[in-house]
């Protein structure tokens, strides 16, 4: 149900009454506002984003510890994050299903609350198998908040608002990277790596509560304000199929989106390159220049951290800005930035110079984050509301194997070239990374071909 509020205009830009929340009276909401319904259920999800990175990157800012004490090779390191990463690919599915179907904000608390339990587990890890099978498990549980969150925040924001909405989770995802390596390597070095795992949890538990603070909305609820912002009417309201369609059928209709697609490669490519950068950085640092932990994870996390934020700005800002007025906007706009940031990856790796080093790795982040918050936004607008849930769960399968796969191929790669002897070993395992990144900006590009039509397919009256 719409309706105007009594004595105003229910034509573009005045408020509006909307049905957001079942069971609830309307709400007032001017539909052309960027948060309609307000920031917090975005910063909510900000919040669930940047301590899951933190936690996850520790791991990055203590390899030398861990690696001395227990004597493991880059390769078993980057097995870790691998592992993890493949045991919540295999539960992504169902729980995107559950995304479309159950109460979103429980889902989410849920899993963080999971993960808090696990990350107590790593800091008591008493040895290699037991550190790999503990990463296993958070690793499935981490993944899991992604298809529940996302999903609302497509519900919560209307498609001229979601750029810079997903760009707020997407900014607590990646400040997460370099604020958990950061933390990682000065904890290391003052009182050892265990304790860093034991300190996360704690907030980690925190923000599963405030998760039940954010109320569930009606499906679809953005694309209806959106519809209101642009001046139509828009279907009345969105409601779940009425036959129950099995799970393979919804994903080969899912893969039929063409944008989807493109969305699906691009940023699975971007991730296998942000991951193996990120991820090997800090001990880059230490062997080439010969760094202490505190002083390497400062660098990576300090540029990479101001790189992601200046990123996640432009490209959400700009994203919105245009979206709607230009030919395939996000898609071209994020396939630019990539190829940005592939650039300054190609500096960061091949030049042994540290202050030019520093500048690409500073591009390099910002190249990867402005794109990241414009694919996420575009993969909400191409799918249609009852489906979103198992859409980022696809979404976010890939990109995650793409992302795993990065640490571990480096570390392969930086083994077969010597190894811990030198940094030249991890200077060239970078390479490996650059040309695949190349491809990812080509893909995204073409993807803004066929944008606009899906977007028309996925918010029409009977998509589903």
């Amino acid at each position: 149900m719409v309706a105007p509020v009594p004595g105003t205009d229910a034509d573009r830009g005045k408020t509006v009454l909307v049905d957001a929340f079942a069971g609830r009276p309307p709400v007032a909401v001017r539909p052309t506002a960027t948060a309609p319904l307000g920031w917090w259920p975005a910063i909510c999800v900000a919040l669930v984003a940047f301590v899951d990175r933190v936690e996850y990157n520790l791991l990055a800012g203590v390899v030398p510890q861990i690696q001395a004490e227990f004597g493991l090779s880059d390769k078993a390191v980057g097995a870790i994050p691998t592992a993890g990463a493949i045991a919540g690919v295999v539960l992504l599915l169902p729980a995107g299903r559950l995304a479309d179907t159950g109460r979103r904000n429980w889902i989410i608390a849920a899993v963080v609350g999971v993960w808090a339990v696990l990350t107590l587990g790593t800091g008591l890890a008493g040895s290699y198998a037991l550190l790999f099978g503990i990463r296993v498990l958070l690793g499935a549980a981490g993944q899991l908040y992604n298809p529940p969150a996302s999903s609302l925040l497509a519900d919560y924001f209307p498609p001229g608002g979601r750029a810079r909405a997903f760009g707020l989770e997407r900014l607590g995802y990646f400040v997460g990277l370099p604020v958990g390596v950061l933390v990682g390597g000065a904890l290391a070095q003052a009182v050892g790596w265990r304790h860093a795992f034991l300190v996360v949890a704690v907030p980690g538990a925190v923000i599963a509560l405030l998760c039940l603070t954010i109320r569930e909305p009606v499906r679809g609820l953005g694309d209806r304000i959106g519809a209101l912002a642009a001046g139509t009417a828009g279907p009345a309201e969105v409601r779940a199929p009425a036959v129950r369609v099995p799970m393979l059928r919804q994903l080969r209709e899912l893969l039929q989106i063409p944008t989807l697609r493109s969305v699906v490669a691009g940023l699975t490519i971007m991730f296998f390159g942000l991951g193996g950068l990120f991820f090997w950085m800090p001990t880059f640092y230490q062997r080439q220049f010969g760094l202490e932990e505190a002083a390497a994870t400062g660098i990576a996390g300090g540029v990479g951290g101001m790189g992601i934020v200046l990123g996640v700005i432009v490209g959400g800002r700009y994203g919105d800005r245009f979206h709607g007025q230009r030919k395939g906007w996000r898609m071209v706009l994020a396939g630019t930035a990539l190829f940005i940031g592939a650039l300054g990856l190609a500096v960061a790796a091949l030049v042994p110079v540290l202050p030019v080093q520093i500048a690409g790795y500073f591009v390099a982040n910002a190249g990867f984050s402005a794109a990241i918050p414009n694919l996420t936004a575009a993969n909400a607008d191409v799918v249609p509301a009852f489906r979103r849930g198992l859409g980022f769960a696809v979404l976010n399968a890939v990109v995650t194997l793409g992302g795993a796969a990065g640490p571990f191929l480096v570390g392969v790669a930086s083994d077969a070239l010597g190894g811990d002897s030198g940094a030249g070993s991890l200077r060239g395992a970078f390479t490996v990374l650059l040309l695949p990144l190349g491809v990812g900006a080509w893909i995204i590009r073409r993807g803004g071909r066929t944008f606009d039509a899906d977007i028309q397919r996925a918010t029409a009256p009977d998509a589903t």
